[in-house]
């Protein structure tokens, strides 16, 4: 199976060299865990040191935000997107009922799903992305007005389209928090741990070490079974040694 790199110092070894490629990787974790990070990190790393161009799709911060807040990590996303290697597609504002400025964002100030796989399509062709991270599917369901049903075919949408055309790609979810070895909840609508093909769940617990990853499903893949401490750093997430046997 053809793998991709994450980028992420510490990750690739616990999940045989990297991502299953072309396959959807769910990231959950409670707030303040790092699922944002993680994503951006797997987007910009792959962009500009693996040449693998990539989309990054906000519903839940303004683009701006997270051009200023990656900088302390030494990540100038605006100057990878002058570049064309990477891309912020901002549906922010169209969940806050507002017109972007942004190049990739809604024409309209409303979240509409055929708009936004055909605006997600479109920057694929225009960058040959290679990776996408959305973050998150909790906000996509924010929009949605039918209940569990509505979402659920929603993100049944995005996956199959995604997976259809060859992207490996990251969707975070909020998540209560929970410890890492009795995780009960994997995703906010129950249903996205489904249609993904892994998932990676991201913990803080406090004291000295407060976060850990653990990887609870990766198809194709024989992976790490047990909790990792990670350290956010001023070069990003890393993953380090085991620390808990599952």
């Amino acid at each position: 199976m053809d793998r991709i790199k994450t980028g992420i110092t510490g990750l690739d070894e616990l999940i045989e060299g990297g991502l299953p490629k072309g396959r959807n990787i769910l990231v959950s974790g409670a707030c303040g865990t790092g699922k944002s990070i993680f994503a951006m990190q797997y987007i910009y790393k792959g962009a500009v040191e693996l040449n693998e161009p990539g989309i990054f799709v906000t519903f839940d911060e303004m683009p701006d935000k997270i051009r200023q807040d990656m900088l302390r990590f030494g990540w100038n996303v605006k100057e990878a997107e002058d570049q064309g290697k990477m891309a912020i597609i901002d549906a922010t504002s169209a969940r806050a009922g507002q017109i972007s400025q942004e190049e990739h964002s809604f024409g309209r100030a409303t979240y509409d799903r055929n708009e936004f796989l055909t605006k997600l399509t479109n920057t694929i062709k225009e960058l040959k992305a290679k990776r996408i991270a959305i973050d998150s599917t909790s906000a996509i369901g924010f929009q949605m007005e039918n209940g569990k049903d509505g979402i659920r075919q929603e993100i049944l949408a995005i996956n199959y389209l995604m997976s259809y055309i060859g992207m490996t790609t990251i969707l975070t979810s909020e998540i209560p928090p929970q410890p890492p070895e009795d995780t009960r909840q994997f995703s906010r609508y129950s249903v996205e741990e489904y249609v993904a093909d892994g998932v990676i769940i991201l913990n803080f617990i406090g004291g000295m070490n407060p976060r850990r990853l653990f990887i609870r499903k990766m198809r194709g893949t024989k992976h790490s079974e047990q909790v990792h401490s990670i350290d956010i750093t001023d070069k990003g997430l890393i993953i380090r040694k085991s620390q808990v046997e599952i």
